[in-house]
Parts: structure tokens; sequence; C-alpha cells
């Protein structure tokens, strides 16, 4: 399942990561790294089980079983935001 941000949410990436703002609340959220990458892995067309291996690739120490927990917890996280829709 890839995701698309919402059309009024505007992310712009940070030496840390990345910022979303909604324009329409003017609410604002900032990702760290590891959330930006399962962010940025999801809006490229990848489902949570390829953004758990884009984690692997960016941290090797990471295991397979904490990857796909912390892919899915982050894209659970960012759709009850409303951030995101499916594409």
């Amino acid at each position: 399942m890839s995701l698309t941000l919402r059309p009024e949410v505007r992310a712009t990436d940070t030496a840390d990561g990345m910022v979303l703002l909604d324009e329409v609340t003017g609410r604002y959220w900032q990702l760290n790294r590891t959330a930006a990458l399962v962010l940025r892995s999801l809006v490229g067309g990848a489902g949570p089980p390829d953004a758990a291996r884009a984690l692997r690739a960016a941290y090797p120490r990471l295991t397979a079983e904490r990857a796909a927990d912390d892919a899915a917890s982050i894209t659970r996280a960012l759709a009850e935001a409303r951030l995101v829709v499916p594409a």
C-alpha cells in the first residue's frame, strides 16, 4: 500500500529528517530521519514491507522484526494524523 501526502500537506527536508505542514490547520510535524525515510519510501510507491527493507539497508543493526514494527507504526501514525492517504 503506497501512500501520498494529502494535497494540503507540504513536506520540507531538514538536516535531521523532515517537517510536514498542514496548510489548512497550520499544524506541523517534525519527523526524525527514520520516519522521514519511511515516508519517502511510502510516497515513492513502496508499501510498509519495502519501507522496512529500506530501514534495514540504512540501519544494518536493526532487526527485520524491529524494522517492520517501526515501518508499520510510522505508517499508522501518519494516517492517524491525516497527513497521508492511499495513493
